[in-house]
């Protein structure tokens, strides 16, 4: 059987401040470490003492992640936003990202996650944006 390449798209409650940046770095540089061998991809924003993470990569690799998140005391409250089948991968030069965001993508990222049902393309099409804006492209 093939494997099947998805998208996942999840928030959960930090334990320790999002703010720190002595925490985000410690996240950001185990996520790469892992996810370089796993064959993962993706984005994390840390926002309002929740962390809010687009990952790509194989369905199992993705099954193997969300056990692990479950049993890492840095997470708790884990809600899957959206997981889907992908042809292609959206942040495939990255094995783990962290955008710094512009004030009205800070208001945007607000009201997305206000929502009952933050919407997975949403919040993916924001992340991306954040890392245009934040790494911009050499002429």
């Amino acid at each position: 059987m093939a494997a099947t390449l998805e998208r996942l798209v999840y928030e959960c409650t930090a334990t320790g401040s999002t703010g720190s940046l002595l925490n985000l770095a410690a996240i950001l540089a185990e996520s790469q470490r892992n996810n370089d061998r796993r064959g993962l991809t993706g984005v994390l924003a840390a926002h309002n003492d929740r962390y809010v993470q687009v990952i790509e990569g194989l369905s199992e690799a993705l099954d193997a992640l969300l056990r692990r998140l479950a049993d890492d005391p840095r997470h708790r409250a884990i809600r899957v936003l959206e997981r889907r089948t992908i042809t292609e991968r959206q942040f495939a030069g990255w094995s783990m990202a962290s955008p710094r965001f512009a004030p009205e993508m800070t208001e945007t990222l607000d009201r997305l996650m206000a929502e009952p049902n933050p919407s997975g393309p949403q919040i993916v099409r924001l992340l991306a944006q954040a890392l245009t804006v934040d790494r911009p492209q050499a002429a």
